[in-house]
């Protein structure tokens, strides 16, 4: 049923959540202070395309630590979060008090019916455990006829973080015998795989849109701070420990070294919005 009343609430984490929310919640500080801005792009592109405003009723899955839906609710919506991590849901309260932020899991949630004006999924779908399921679950709590925005990486080749992401994962040890081998991160930005995925839970596809969303770092400790911050960091950290994960970043990313010491990262994102 849905939570009423502002602020944050928790409970069991299952499924996808229940591997996600440590991984994510690790680093929670550092991540909203240093990584998620890097997302206001197409934070700000879905706001302004899908025309949040005064009153609307957004949900975003996988909400973080609620930068997005702090931009909405400045814009007047009335937001609601869910996140895996509890450590990043309380720092979304903290942003946005007039909120409801809850812990559980996007491929079971707890919500009723038909009941938000427009969903959406940054980089969160992705990760789940059965991603069409969690898209059904976001068609299921939409109203007939929004829109529910999934939002991914973009082209590989349009993305300088895909050597990091790369260097990630092969700090991972290998599947055991039998089992498959995890999806490329870009598996849903080969042209029409995500509209495939979409359309396969009865969402109807529409406009798909690129956005640049830059990685800019002042100095080398920030950037390390930064991308050991996600979840698929704290993971290969959790395998191989820090040092190894902290040089195999720092090889990755040497090539977008500036001439003072920063680093500046060139991506693109991408989001697809659909109708319930």
């Amino acid at each position: 049923m849905q939570n009423q009343a502002g602020g944050v609430t928790a409970k069991m984490t299952i499924g996808s959540a229940a591997v996600q929310g440590p991984l994510w919640g690790a680093r929670a500080h550092d991540w909203s202070t240093l990584q998620e801005s890097t997302f206001l792009p197409i934070y700000n592109a879905v706001l302004q395309r899908t025309g949040v405003g005064p009153g609307v009723g957004v949900l975003d899955v996988g909400c973080g630590a609620g930068l997005f839906l702090q931009q909405a609710a400045r814009l007047g919506a009335r937001v609601t979060g869910l996140d895996a991590a509890q450590p990043l849901l309380d720092i979304a309260a903290d942003r946005t008090p007039e909120g409801r932020f809850l812990q559980g899991d996007i491929e079971q949630l707890p919500f009723d019916d038909h009941i938000f004006d427009i969903v959406t999924g940054f980089n969160s779908f992705q990760y789940a455990a059965n991603r069409a399921h969690a898209l059904a679950e976001a068609r299921r709590v939409t109203r007939p006829g929004a829109p529910v925005v999934v939002a991914i990486w973009g082209s590989e080749e349009d993305c300088e973080a895909a050597g990091y992401i790369y260097a990630l994962g092969r700090q991972l040890p290998p599947p055991p015998p039998g089992a498959p081998a995890a999806p490329s991160p870009f598996a849903l930005s080969v042209p029409g795989a995500l509209r495939a995925l979409v359309e396969s839970v009865g969402l109807t596809a529409g406009e798909e849109a690129d956005v640049a969303c830059p990685w800019v770092f002042p100095d080398e400790e920030t950037a390390l701070r930064a991308l050991t911050s996600s979840g698929q960091a704290v993971r290969s950290i959790n395998a191989t420990g820090e040092s190894a994960v902290r040089a195999a970043i720092l090889e990755a990313i040497a090539p977008y070294r500036t001439a003072d010491g920063g680093y500046v990262l060139r991506n693109t994102f991408r989001y697809l919005v659909a109708s319930a």
